[in-house]
């Protein structure tokens, strides 16, 4: 699996509908977004139509958040700008944006859901306890309660893509295609590519790079005690 090509842009993503799809102009590789994501915000803002969304205040007192008016954001989630949360996404109780965050259609950022630096694409589902640093989450896609994206490597060094792609980013956390499907309690180690429709089962751990419309199963092994004597 480390040799797939699946980790490109185009191979991973269904911009036509997006917000920011013009973030992804020329880009090869969806983690080349990553140091751009907050000066595309504060470009794209004066072109939002003001009927549509509304300039608000994070929690730092800087007035550079825009909502979608048909959106639903609870009064005690704690939000940070640049951040743009785009038309009927609901962000619950508790939820913590971080700042340079791009949130698009029909999203759910659920109780105690934490997201920093990333770009959230349309219909996604992050609802229950989630990590997500660093990262680009495809259309559809939806990450079981309790699942994590790590974005920092242990040593703190270099985030390379399936041993094979360097990122010059010493922070990249996961790349993962329209449709995704990842299970409970997960962990997705810095770095990892999970290509369209693939399904990772719950409690997995899970790096490199991931084929389209595959299944990343854990296997349960049952050993027999040892009878006290």
């Amino acid at each position: 699996m480390e040799n797939c090509t699946n980790v490109t842009v185009r191979e991973l993503y269904s911009l036509e509908q997006y917000l920011a799809k013009e973030l992804f102009k020329d880009k090869t590789y969806p983690w080349e977004v990553l140091p751009l994501i907050a000066d595309f915000i504060l470009s794209l803002a004066p072109h939002l139509d003001p009927n549509e969304y509304e300039l608000c205040t994070g929690a730092d007192g800087k007035q550079n958040i825009w909502i979608a008016k048909t959106a639903k954001v609870a009064s005690d989630a704690h939000l940070y700008g640049p951040l743009i949360i785009d038309h009927e996404t609901e962000v619950r109780h508790g939820a913590f944006i971080r700042g340079k965050v791009i949130i698009g259609k029909k999203c759910v950022i659920g109780n105690s859901t934490e997201i920093k630096n990333s770009v959230i694409m349309d219909n996604v589902q992050l609802p229950h306890y989630n990590y997500v640093g660093d990262s680009v989450v495809g259309n559809y896609a939806h990450l079981g309660a309790g699942a994590i994206i790590s974005n920092l490597k242990s040593t703190k060094t270099q985030v390379i893509i399936g041993g094979e792609f360097e990122t010059d980013l010493r922070k990249a956390g996961a790349f993962i295609g329209d449709h995704v499907e990842i299970g409970c309690n997960s962990v997705l180690n810095p770095g990892t590519v999970i290509g369209k429709s693939s399904i990772v089962y719950p409690v997995s751990c899970v790096r490199g790079i991931i084929p389209a419309n595959v299944i990343v199963s854990t296997k349960l092994t049952i050993t027999q005690k040892e009878k006290k004597k």
